[in-house]
């Protein structure tokens, strides 16, 4: 393995001498196709070593060829797309969250939350007071994943 890494990167170093036009020829040689007219030099140098490294060491994994190609294109429809269900969470139900060391205590109402004494309609309201950022507040409590999540 030794000798790849020397070998790859004597081959970095020439392509780096390398004038664009020429850069698009090494591409056409190891990709077997055009580069795109628009790619930069960068992403030229990118797709050629890339090639270079996979020749090298090998390329992906079968089962991550297989997640790769393996698409469901109508589980992405949106008919299709499931919802995430709604944690539903108890009136009396008190949320606990620690941020920047202090400890946030919020109290579930039937109409919204309390927080600090004060009553909100939503998580959502409370996680931005306390960050100053938007958040999910079911998220932000720990109620949902960011997977899938659903807005509160």
């Amino acid at each position: 393995m030794a000798q790849a890494s020397i070998d790859i990167a004597a081959e970095l170093v020439r392509l780096e001498a390398l004038s664009n036009f020429e850069l698009r020829g090494e591409w056409r040689l190891l990709h077997q196709m055009q580069p795109p007219k628009s790619l930069s030099r960068e992403l030229l140098l990118r797709g050629i070593t890339y090639k270079i490294q996979e020749r090298a060491f090998g390329g992906l994994s079968r089962s991550i060829l297989r997640k790769l190609t393996c698409t469901e294109p109508e589980a992405s429809s949106p008919e299709n797309r499931r919802v995430a269900p709604r944690t539903a969470v108890k009136p009396g139900t008190r949320l606990v969250r620690e941020w920047n060391g202090d400890t946030h205590t919020v109290l579930v109402h039937a109409d919204g939350v309390e927080w600090r004494g004060q009553h909100y309609r939503s998580l959502s309201i409370v996680a931005r007071e306390i960050t100053g950022a938007h958040w999910s507040g079911p998220r932000f409590f720990g109620l949902t994943s960011k997977k899938g999540s659903g807005d509160g």
